[in-house]
């Protein structure tokens, strides 16, 4: 079974002549173990395909279902247990609760579903120092540097038993060397049996996936095994 599932998905905004259609007719399947990176310019409907796999929205067509639920029949309460167990979700806007140290803000969703919380701040602990953030686990946000936030956030993403990892340009705001400890991070969640969709502009990181998916004005375009960054660049496809 496949961990995320779109089955032509179409989510349109507004009405008449103020209507946007963000997705049209999307497919996309994430089986156990796979890295999907999604590509395309901006305004071509990634952030919402995100948006959708992660139950933040409902399609207006279509059918979303992640570890076989479908998430247009669960109610809310349903579908905030759902992402706590098992979607790890990494925003642009890092999303972290400024009275909350680094370490409580990645503990927060084991603590929510009833872990001990010596428990959860040390699995907190550990998923810092993997991104190298070792010592710096009683800061709060604001004391820390925008990648250093960025990593708060992809730690409290992979916290937990999380099967499914949605990442929105996670690597936005990092130098290369620590968006490539991100990344295999994300690659050794997938080898472990987890999925991950991953949104990037960047060909050296869509290449750590197993494919690469396509999107422009809302549709999917082409899709491809992940290939070298050279040879993506070459072709156009990362711009």
């Amino acid at each position: 079974m496949a961990v995320l599932r779109l089955d032509r998905v179409s989510r349109i905004h507004g009405s008449g002549h103020v209507q946007v259609d963000a997705l049209v007719d999307v497919s996309l399947s994430v089986e156990a173990g796979e890295l999907v990176a999604v590509m395309g310019p901006s305004g071509s409907g990634k952030t919402t395909l995100l948006s959708l796999a992660g139950g933040l929205d409902l399609p207006t067509a279509g059918s979303v279902l992640v570890d076989g639920s479908d998430l247009a029949t669960l109610n809310r309460a349903e579908l905030a247990r759902l992402r706590r167990h098992s979607v790890g979700y990494v925003f642009q806007q890092f999303n972290l609760i400024p009275g909350l140290t680094a370490a409580e803000n990645v503990s927060l969703p084991l603590e929510l579903d009833g872990v001990n919380r010596k428990e959860a701040y040390g699995a907190a602990v550990d998923a810092l120092a993997r991104l190298e953030m070792a010592g710096l686990e009683n800061r709060f946000p604001d004391d820390l540097s925008g990648g250093e936030q960025q990593r708060v956030a992809i730690a409290r993403a992979i916290i937990g038993d999380r099967r499914l990892l949605l990442a929105d340009e996670p690597t936005g705001a990092l130098d290369s060397m620590t968006g490539e400890t991100v990344l295999r991070l994300m690659r050794r969640h997938c080898d472990n049996g987890g999925a991950a969709v991953l949104v990037t502009h960047d060909a050296r990181f869509a290449a750590w996936a197993d494919r690469i998916v396509f999107l422009h004005d809302g549709r999917v375009v082409d899709e491809a095994m992940a290939s070298t960054p050279e040879s993506l660049l070459a072709d156009g496809t990362a711009l």
